[in-house]
């Protein structure tokens, strides 16, 4: 059975109020009951945590290794900045896939760079909450399970 974390940083409870012409009119709400239908069609378990505070992301992200399979992860802000986020998606050993919903890379150069980049296997950024759903297919078929 496939078990994946989903991990959504901060502004993300925001989702369908903030910028909806960046971030469109879909709720976090959305996507977690999209990717639980994806996973209960697959017969799969998924785990959901959006946090405004990067502790309690990098806590979640620890208790993860033994328990899930794979990660997917909106770091939000914590993108620019957190090497503990990204130090920590590297201790755990687990594939890890970076979401973005917005185009990161035609939007204000400090969203250009990513710190937790180099410790993922992908990142899919553009799509819209489309994206997530990517990733939970792309990390489902490198896993192997579904």
């Amino acid at each position: 059975m496939l078990s994946v974390l989903l991990l959504n940083g901060p502004n993300l409870n925001l989702l369908g109020q903030r910028e909806p012409d960046v971030y469109g009119r879909e709720t976090l709400q959305d996507v977690v009951a999209r990717l639980e239908k994806v996973m209960e069609e697959w017969n799969g378990r998924l785990e959901h945590c959006q946090s405004n505070h990067e502790g309690v992301l990098i806590d979640t992200i620890h208790r993860a290794k033994g328990v899930h399979d794979g990660i997917i992860i909106n770091p939000g802000a914590f993108t620019h900045y957190s090497y503990a986020i990204r130090d920590a998606i590297s201790a755990v050993e687990l594939p890890t896939i970076e979401v973005h919903i917005s185009n990161v890379h035609a939007r204000e150069s400090f969203r250009h760079h990513s710190v937790i980049a180099p410790v993922v296997i992908g990142q899919i950024v553009g799509l819209g909450i489309d994206g997530y759903e990517w990733a939970l297919r792309s990390l489902a078929n490198k896993i192997g399970k579904k």
